[in-house]
């Protein structure tokens, strides 16, 4: 019998996969309370891989705070490497396939190209440095393991940009917006609905896969997206990074190129516009 069990199911992320699972009638998906599913203890996910002998394990678990990991590097790498290895040492251990997600923030991005599985990795940040040690971790000890790399998350669960923006909007007359790093906002929807399929496909094609909503923009440009399709009536400056100063750096330049997931899983992937739609139509609904 295939069991799925999700690691960091409060996230944003873990919310998407609980709500798309649950519109494919998935039963077999079990979404781990984080008390009793600790990436970092071992004799936890002892008892967890034990319960559910699952067959395939989503890592949703992860230090996202960019900026702090500057200054918490030791918790930043626990989490980071150290967590998703204990994740791929009892996947192996129990026969199970690890899904890690990892994040363009390991490139440098100063090519404006897109990037492709095999680009360099040269990350600027510390939690680029400890999200690509996660990769390396798991890839030295786990073949059966699917990494994948997405950018600019978000959706209606959690804090994000989206909501941020949306939020500003409604308290200001104008906001101030970087307009020279350039990258693909990712609907986490979207990243949730390719994971099942990826899962679900029955297809041992293990290894590294990017994936982001298709087309390219500016946090500027996202931003307006944001109050234009939402009929915010704010107006939107456009700064450059160095004009707001943060303690971690970020990728200028960080297009990730989806060819390979979707030619391997013949996967249609959205325009980010037409995600981000739904997305903020989904919000006004709540409120």
């Amino acid at each position: 019998m295939q069991n799925i069990i999700v690691f960091g199911a409060s996230g944003q992320l873990g919310n998407c996969l609980k709500k798309v699972a649950g519109e494919r009638k998935i039963d077999y998906i079990h979404f781990l309370p984080e008390e009793e599913a600790d990436i970092l203890r071992g004799d936890l996910l002892d008892i967890v891989f034990e319960k559910y002998k699952p067959t395939f394990a989503i890592n949703c678990a992860a230090y996202t705070a960019v900026d702090k990991a500057e200054d918490e590097v030791d918790l930043a790498r626990a989490i980071n490497k150290t967590g998703a290895a204990n994740l791929a040492t009892h996947c192996k251990a129990y026969g199970a396939t690890l899904v890690q997600i990892s994040t363009d923030f390991i490139f440098k991005g100063d090519v404006a190209l897109p990037l492709t599985e095999e680009a360099i990795a040269e990350p600027i940040s510390v939690y680029g440095l400890t999200k690509l040690e996660g990769e390396q971790a798991i890839a030295e000890i786990l073949d059966e393991h699917y990494t994948i790399r997405t950018s600019w998350l978000y959706s209606e669960y959690g804090n994000n940009f989206v909501k941020t923006m949306l939020r500003l909007g409604a308290d200001r007359d104008e906001v101030k917006v970087i307009a020279d790093q350039v990258g693909t906002p990712t609907y986490a929807i979207d990243l949730a609905e390719a994971i099942l399929t990826i899962i679900t496909a029955g297809k041992k094609a293990y290894g590294i896969y990017h994936y982001s909503n298709e087309g390219v923009t500016s946090w500027y440009d996202f931003a307006k997206g944001i109050f234009d399709i939402s009929g915010t009536d704010v107006k939107v400056l456009p700064i450059r990074t160095s004009e707001y100063p943060t303690n971690a750096q970020r990728p200028a330049y960080s297009v990730l190129d989806k060819a390979k997931i979707k030619a391997t899983f013949n996967i249609e992937i959205p325009y980010w516009r037409d995600s981000l739609k739904a997305c903020i139509k989904k919000l006004a609904a709540v409120q």
